[in-house]
């Protein structure tokens, strides 16, 4: 009977496995991953050329067209980093006014609580990037 059941449940587990193998493979077969997001220069290019075919550029044209992009990243990178020092002093306030009601045995604990967050995030970033875009900033 010990004999039975055992033989009986390797069929199960075997069945199983090979349903999820076959089931990966076709997943796999029929669901190819996704092609790479252009980069920003590449976009630019299609932009470009997408604009010379549609509204019919002439190379002068086309130049100043190239220079008002440029000026438009600039100032967008420009935007990009106010933003990110003016993130950075709201963010550092929200610490100091949280420190000033905490106890001074619970400052060292909401410090890790703080690190560990920050570990876990930048871990889900890396995570979550596609094509492995993420780089750390260290």
């Amino acid at each position: 009977m010990l004999k039975t059941r055992l033989s009986a449940f390797l069929s199960l587990l075997l069945v199983f496995i090979s349903g999820v193998v076959v089931g990966g493979v076709a997943y796999r077969s029929f669901h190819p991953p996704p092609p790479p997001r252009p980069t920003q220069e590449e976009l630019r290019k299609i932009i470009i050329n997408d604009m010379k075919k549609a509204v019919h550029l002439d190379e002068q044209q086309v130049a100043e067209l190239e220079k008002i992009l440029d000026d438009i990243r600039a100032q967008g990178q420009d935007l990009r980093g106010r933003m990110d020092a003016e993130g950075k002093k709201i963010r550092d306030q929200q610490i100091e006014e949280i420190k000033k009601i905490l106890r001074d045995d619970q400052q060292p604990l909401y410090d890790k609580f703080r690190h560990d967050r920050q570990v876990e995030r930048e871990k889900r970033m890396k995570d979550q990037s596609p094509g492995g875009l993420y780089k750390d900033k260290k």
